[in-house]
């Protein structure tokens, strides 16, 4: 499994659960996997964020990483990296869906809601708004 992509902790052992003879015997080998290198909570950070970071904001982000089961400590600085750049990844995935400044309130709205569903802040979906308008 391992080969395939990183794993969290939790993720891993989960998926070892239903082979497992013991369950008890599962946290030994996952510390044994992490003391050998192939378990690690960083790559899994850096894995989620390479691959979501052009699509989503830091909210949705931050709420996956934790479903994974990963340490408030590193979403704080996946958090970290992310809010740095989110005005412009916002700007990019308003562009690729919409690209024309909303008309109406209504339209407005439309798009503040596509991305707050995208995991953008709200702070950050009014200052990319006010941009492009101006």
């Amino acid at each position: 499994m391992l080969a395939r992509r990183e794993y969290s902790r939790l993720e891993l052992g989960r998926k070892l659960a239903p082979f497992a003879e013991n369950p008890e015997d599962i946290p030994g080998l996952l510390d044994d996997f992490e003391r050998r290198g192939w378990l690690s909570e960083r790559r899994v950070v850096d894995q989620v964020l390479a691959s979501r970071r052009r699509r989503f904001g830091a909210q949705r982000i931050a709420h996956e990483l934790r479903e994974k089961g990963i340490s408030d400590a590193a979403i704080a600085g996946a958090q970290t990296q992310l809010k740095e750049s989110e005005v412009e990844t916002a700007r990019e995935v308003w562009m690729k869906k919409f690209g024309v400044v909303p008309a109406t309130a209504r339209d407005k709205a439309r798009q503040m809601r596509f991305l707050q569903g995208r995991g953008f802040s709200l702070d950050t979906i009014r200052r990319l708004l006010r941009d492009i308008e101006d």
